[in-house]
This record gives C-alpha cells, sequence and structure tokens, in this order.
C-alpha cells in the first residue's frame, strides 16, 4: 500500500500540538488542528463556534507570534484549519495521519483513542507523541487495525528546530508503518529519524538527561559559577549555545525534574540510577520554584536597574542572585582560534585542574553509560549518537565525541579513573577495531556489536560525508579551504576558515575548484557539513588595510573579490551553493552569483553590509539590481519595485529561512530547498549533474539592465531624508543609503537607461572605497571585531 499525506490532524494544540501543525503547514501539508472547548463558556458563548474554538486559536496565534517563528514562511498558516475535539472530531476521517500530542496522562490519551476510533478511516495512520508513556500501554481496547497503524512519534521542541524524530513502534505495530515513517521524516519533514525501543523515555532524553543530572552532581563538586559552567557546556565542546543551566531555565526545571524522577522510579536494573537522584542545587530551586523562564528566575534572573536590563546568574553556594562573574577559562583561551571541534574536544579533555577535571570526570561518565544501554535502548551505537545530537543540538554524538577525542587513550583514562565501560568495548578494540566508524567507497560504516563488523548506517546510502573522501580524494589544499573529488565528475569545495568567512584562501579555492571543473570536470559544489555556509567577507585584513589608508589594496581586494564573483557566474561549468545556517554579506553574494542554490531550509540568508557601515561590494548590490530590472511588469510602478530590493539591503534584512530568502529574491525559480540537513550536499551535487545532463551553456554578460536614474535617485534621496529628520536613521546611516541608492539607481542618468554588469560592478567598488574612508565605518567594523556586537552611530 502505497502511503501519501495530504492532510494531517493534531489533536492537541499545547506548545508541542500547534507548533507541530505549524511545521506540516511548512512543508505544505493541510492540518486539522484541535483541541477541547473552553470549560468555562456562559450561555451566551457555549454556542458561538468562536468562543468554543478559543482555546486551540488562542494557541496557534501563540505559536505563530512565537520568535523564533515556527514557520518557515507566515503566509503557510493558511494551511491549518483549527476546531474542537466536540465538533470537529468527525473531520478526521479526511485525514492520512492523525497525530495525538494532548498532556502526558496515559488516562486522557486512551479515553481520547476510543473517540478517535469511532470517527477515523481504517487504515489511517495514528501516533502518540508522547516523550515518556511507554507506547504500548496505548493500545488497551483498541481494534486490530487501530494497533497495527499505530506507533509512537517523539517530536522534540521546538519541532521547526530540533531534528530529532523518534520511532517507536509496538509489537503489533506493521513494519510498513515503521518503514513510512522513518522515510517521511527523513525526506519530507526534514528530520534525523530514529528507530527508538519502548523503553523509559526511549533514547535521547535517556541519554540527555542523565548527561544533564550527571553534570548537576559534578558541578556541585566545583567552583565554578554558573555562567561558568555555561561556558565549558556549550559551543566550544559542540553543545547548543544554551548549553546546561540556560537550557534549563529554557525548558523549565520543573520537566526535567519530573523525567528525572520518573526515570529513576522506572529503572530498576539500571547501574546508574543513582545519578538520576536530584542534586541538591537542582532539588533548593525546585523548593523554591524558581523554575527557569516560566517563573521568571531560574539559574538566571533578568531584572531592571535604573532602566537598564541586566541578568544576574544565581550563586550556587548562597541561591543569591549575583551579577555574572568574569573569569577567564583555559579552553576558551586555548581554543579561541580553532575551528575544528575534534581539536577542541582533544584539547578539553587533556586540560589540567579544575577544568579538565569536570570535563574527564562528565565525558568519562556519558560514556560508559552510553556503553551499557546496547542493548536496552538500541541494539546499534549509531542510533544512540543520532538521537542525542538531533535532540539536544550536539555537534556530535557520545560515541562520536569519544572517537574524536581518541578511543584508546580515552579508554586508558577511563578505566584508571574507575569509570570501566561494558565488556563489547575492550572486545572490539582486541579484535582490530579502532574506531567506532569507518567510511568505505564513500559509505559510512558503524562497528556492528553482534557481528563484530562494519556494517553500513541504515539510511545513508548515497549520501555524501565529506570525511568519506579526506584521505584518498583530496584534490587541492590549503589551510582555509579544501577541494573534494565527491564522485561522477563533481568537485566540493568546504571552507575552513572561522565562521566560514571568505578569506584569500577561500577565494584562491573557489578560482581553483572552477578552473580545475572547467577543465577535467561536470561542476562544483561549494558547501560544507558545518554549522554555516559563511558568516561574510573577513572584515579583519580590511580593517588593517583602512585603518592605514591602504586604499590600492582595499581596490585590488574588492576587485579580485568581484572578478572571483564574476567567475562564479560565468564559469563553463555548472557552480551549485548548498547553503545553510549563516549566509551573510559576502556568503550571500556567493550564493548569488552561483548557477543555483541548493538551500537547507534553515538558512539565514541576507546582504547585512551595511551593518559594518558598507554596501555589498562583492557584485551584491550589482545582482539585486539586475534582479530588480528583471522582475519590472509593464504597466506596474518600476520604482516601487527597485525600493523593495533597495529596503532589503539598506535594512540589512536577513531571511530567516530559505522559503523567507525566496520572498526576497535572493533564491530563484530553479534554486531549490532540502529539508533534511544531512542531504545537502547530496541534493546539491544531483542538481550539478542534473544542470550538466540538460545540456549547461556559459552565461553571458548582461549589458541590458534596465537603471532608472535622477527618478530613482530622487525617490530614494526623499525617503532618506524622511527617515533621517524623524532620526529613525543616523547622519552615517544616511550617508550609507545614499551611496547604495546611487548603485541601484544606476548613477545620475537623466532617464531610464541600460546598463552593463560591469557598469553596475564599477559603481559599487567606488561606493565600498570611498565609505572605507569614512571614520564611522571604522567604528562600526572595530565594533564588530573586538566587541562582537554591531554599533550604530
Amino acid at each position: 500500500m502505497k502511503r501519501t499525506i495530504k492532510k494531517a490532524a493534531v489533536l492537541g494544540s499545547g506548545i508541542m500540538g500547534s507548533r507541530i501543525a505549524c511545521h506540516f503547514a511548512n512543508i505544505g501539508v493541510e492540518v486539522l488542528l484541535l483541541d477541547i472547548v473552553p470549560r468555562d463558556l456562559d450561555e451566551k458563548q457555549k454556542d458561538k463556534p468562536s468562543a468554543r474554538n478559543q482555546l486551540v486559536n488562542d494557541a496557534l496565534q501563540t505559536a505563530i507570534k512565537s520568535n523564533p517563528s515556527p514557520l518557515y514562511d507566515k503566509a503557510k498558516t493558511s494551511l491549518i484549519q483549527t476546531g474542537n475535539f466536540d465538533d470537529d472530531l468527525s473531520k478526521i476521517k479526511d485525514v492520512d495521519w492523525i497525530i495525538e500530542v494532548v498532556v502526558e496522562n496515559l488516562d486522557i490519551k486512551k479515553s481520547l483513542f476510543e473517540k478517535v476510533e469511532k470517527e477515523r478511516t481504517k487504515g489511517t495512520l495514528i501516533t502518540s507523541n508522547t516523550s515518556g508513556i511507554p507506547i504500548h500501554l496505548m493500545l488497551d481496547g483498541r481494534s486490530e487495525d487501530f494497533q497495527k497503524n499505530f506507533c509512537g512519534t517523539h517530536f522534540f521542541n521546538p519541532p521547526r528546530y530540533l531534528r530529532l524524530l523518534e520511532i517507536i513502534p509496538t509489537p503489533k505495530t506493521d513494519p510498513e508503518i515503521v518503514d513510512f515513517l522513518m522515510t517521511y521524516g527523513d525526506l519530507y519533514l526534514g528530520k534525523e529519524t530514529v528507530l527508538c525501543k519502548d523503553t523509559p523515555a526511549f533514547i535521547a532524553n535517556r541519554i540527555g538527561v542523565y548527561s544533564m543530572m550527571s553534570g548537576m552532581h559534578a558541578i556541585s563538586e566545583t567552583n565554578f559559577s554558573v555562567g561558568e559552567i555555561d561556558k565549558l557546556t556549550g559551543p566550544v565542546i559542540g553543545r547548543a549555545k544554551s548549553a546546561t543551566f540556560r537550557t534549563s531555565d529554557l525548558v523549565g526545571l520543573d520537566t526535567t525534574v519530573n523525567v528525572a524522577n520518573n526515570l529513576y522510579a522506572a529503572l530498576d536494573k539500571d547501574e546508574s540510577k543513582d545519578r538520576f537522584m536530584l542534586p541538591n542545587i537542582v532539588k533548593e530551586l525546585h523548593e523554591r520554584k524558581w523554575l527557569g523562564d516560566k517563573t521568571k528566575q531560574g539559574f538566571y534572573k533578568k531584572v531592571v536597574e535604573g532602566g537598564t536590563k541586566q541578568i544576574l546568574e544565581l550563586n550556587l553556594k548562597t541561591f543569591e542572585y549575583e551579577e555574572k562573574k568574569k573569569s577567564k577559562l583555559d579552553i576558551l583561551d586555548k581554543t579561541k582560534t580553532i575551528e575544528d571541534l575534534k581539536k577542541r574536544l582533544q584539547i578539553a579533555i587533556s586540560l589540567k585542574g579544575e577544568e579538565g577535571d569536570f570535563y574527564r570526570k562528565t565525558f568519562f561518565d556519558l560514556f560508559k553509560y552510553c556503553t551499557y544501554r546496547i542493548p536496552e535502548i538500541a541494539d546499534e551505537l549509531f542510533r544512540i549518537d543520532q538521537a542525542v545530537a538531533a535532540g539536544f543540538a550536539w555537534e556530535l554524538g557520545p560515541f562520536e565525541t569519544w572517537e574524536a577525542m581518541g578511543l584508546k587513550d580515552i579508554l586508558a583514562q577511563m578505566k584508571e579513573a574507575g569509570f570501566e565501560p561494558a565488556p563489547w568495548i575492550q572486545e572490539m578494540i582486541d579484535g582490530g577495531f579502532e574506531s567506532f566508524y569507518s567510511y568505505e567507497k564513500g559509505r559510512k560504516m558503524y562497528y556492528d556489536i553482534p557481528t563484530k563488523s562494519y556494517q553500513v548506517v541504515p539510511g545513508t546510502e548515497g549520501m555524501i560525508f565529506l570525511d568519506a573522501f579526506k584521505e584518498n580524494n583530496v584534490v587541492w589544499e590549503k589551510p582555509g579551504a579544501t577541494i573534494y573529488d565527491i564522485g561522477d565528475g563533481v568537485l566540493n569545495l568546504e571552507f575552513h576558515t572561522k565562521m566560514n568567512s571568505v578569506d584569500a584562501d577561500v577565494i584562491e579555492g573557489i578560482n581553483t575548484a572552477i578552473t580545475m571543473a572547467e577543465k577535467d570536470f561536470k561542476g562544483v559544489v561549494i558547501g560544507n557539513e558545518g554549522q554555516n555556509f559563511s558568516a561574510g567577507a573577513n572584515l579583519a585584513m580590511l580593517f588593517m588595510y583602512a585603518v592605514d589608508q591602504e586604499f590600492d589594496e582595499i581596490d585590488l581586494m574588492v576587485r579580485t573579490f568581484q572578478n572571483t564573483m564574476t567567475k562564479a557566474r560565468f564559469s563553463s561549468v555548472p557552480v551549485v551553493a548548498a547553503t545553510s545556517g549563516l549566509v551573510l554579506g559576502g556568503g550571500c553574494e556567493l550564493s548569488l552569483h552561483c548557477d543555483a542554490i541548493q538551500a537547507h531550509a534553515e538558512s539565514y540568508v541576507g546582504l547585512v553590509e551595511v551593518g559594518v557601515g558598507l554596501i555589498p561590494g562583492g557584485g551584491g548590490t550589482k545582482e539585486m539590481t539586475l534582479r530588480a530590472a528583471d522582475d519590472f511588469t509593464p504597466g506596474d510602478p518600476e520604482l516601487n519595485t527597485l525600493q523593495e530590493y533597495f529596503m532589503n539591503i539598506a535594512t540589512a534584512k536577513v531571511a530567516t529561512s530559505a522559503a523567507e530568502a525566496r520572498n526576497m529574491h535572493i533564491m530563484k525559480g530553479g534554486d531549490e530547498i532540502t529539508l533534511n540537513r544531512k542531504r545537502l550536499l547530496t541534493d546539491a551535487k544531483d542538481k550539478v549533474l542534473a544542470l550538466s545532463d540538460a545540456g549547461y551553456t556559459q552565461p553571458v554578460e548582461r549589458k541590458n539592465i534596465k537603471v532608472q536614474g535622477k527618478a530613482a535617485l530622487a525617490m530614494f534621496h526623499a525617503g532618506i531624508s524622511g527617515m533621517r529628520y524623524g532620526s529613525y536613521i543616523s547622519a552615517h546611516d544616511q550617508k550609507i543609503g545614499q551611496k547604495l541608492a546611487w548603485i541601484m539607481a544606476g548613477g545620475d542618468l537623466s532617464a531610464p537607461a541600460e546598463v552593463s554588469e560591469q557598469y553596475l560592478l564599477d559603481l559599487e567598488r567606488e561606493a565600498f572605497l570611498s565609505l572605507c574612508g569614512e571614520p564611522k565605518t571604522l567604528e562600526r567594523i572595530q565594533s564588530i571585531l573586538f566587541k562582537g556586537k554591531p554599533l550604530r552611530n
């Protein structure tokens, strides 16, 4: 039976339900979102649909208005229809997938399922989004058809951003349902779909909460402050920016406590169950009801003093709130210039003193715990890595982290420190296997414990992993960039700079990759597996030249950048940008000049140079002027179209999704979106091959770009002056806006005219150079470089 999901029903509109509904709308699925009728309606309200649906409508509006948004594009809201269980449950007969997301109470869920069974069409997929209730307990009293089409599907909050979807079948679930959910979650919802056993808290929460509680116990034995712990356990070791305590405040300490208490009660045979006992610091906060953001205070507290907002942190010894400590941590000092996470982890685990002791104690305990969870919660180690990394926004899962630190060396240290792992680890080493993962013929393999051999990670067949090409397929390499031969006649250019910023190595890499491809390959993918495509050009070198007033050097730098973008545009082979994360400034300009963009849905794209007192000088202003001209429609006011493009640059607007980038005209009709981040490079390679196989023709420079001249300048200057007069912008903002207007108007032409791309590039370069001589521009660049904060001056 072939299944398709055209319409889904989400039963329960709380924080999870409303956001799951939004994510289905994100991918174009119609959604029926239902919840209870408010219990406090009076006689006048009880027959009014608006009053009866008030709970569900309020919940949906709260979700839509929340920041970060659960929607790629607010227009997708139209796909969501609301209703209530009393009046609208019969509508579920027309849906393809019913997802229950009501309160975590087994009796309430079973009561709802009884009503659902009377209305659903046989064969309809039905799942529960529980985070902890055993899935098989929900089947009591249900029909055979219900049972075989029923499964657990545990989304993580927020569903748009956290990549994990745990699939938890029961013994009665039809295997076809499991296969469908694993595939659909991956390809359509963009999730890391992980098959789980029906064990307490499944995989991610079992390991993630253990890690958090183990860390809390270890923290109580240290002298670190709340802020220091969050620095130690955040991005420096590949974890989320919210780290430990900020995450607790966001999620709510009561949630952590409930999960920990439930696990402690349920895990009779867990050798480390005592780690789930609440540490004193958690007990104290829970008793005081300082639960985090929901109670306005937790490990952190926002206060307003003298009209100034300030964030205080809890003193873990006195339980009083204090100003954040200014302290110097070795790990931050020793890794501040190191982009490679694996190298940072190796430094962390080898540190001396209290920092190193903390890392060793927490990592060793986590590694040991994970080894004993196989085969209890998962038969294969890769499932633990997938679930924890995707569910808790870790860059590497536990076994991947261990391997990055050095498997054999860490094992010896663990044993010496009293953290003896499960016997299969030593058996694996004794069998000659010195890593949990390996790559063979481009395929990602994992160590399979029962067969004592490497097996292909299911679901990754055909995916591109750059690690698989690092040994034998590097064709060019510099410290800041590497070119790989990824097969089938396609090259991949990867950046290695800080935030993947565009520097001299990257510029050389782009030119080299295209030159190589034009000679011997079908095309080029520009992309990576890191957090960001590129956060923009390297400002440090520009700042140095500008301070020294080396304008010839700046001119050469800008010309080189523009020429490189031009090479990407006019190459004789297709060049595809595989974007994800930050795609800002020069990174955005590069993607604009590629033949196509293959964007991960979570691409945050924009020309943001105005924020540092500049205009896009690498062809970005030219390109958006060209696109505005192409967007002119006969009979429409052309200046209105031009103004829209102008404002996107002048306000440094950043698209918060690939869908929004399309609305901003950064992505064009032939550009495509990938939902699953792990498939991005594969899809980009396929895009290169499709363009090549379709008979790719080298583009020709445009010389017919329509610009508006004086008419556009007058409009722009009037608007800019109005903004300045109203004190909405500074005098320097006004100057930048006028420079930008000059380019996009095509200069001071007396009438609309057609100009070339090179004409606009020259205007762009002149404006960029002139702004580099402005003291206030240097102040803005300095603030970004040395304080990490934008400056409005």
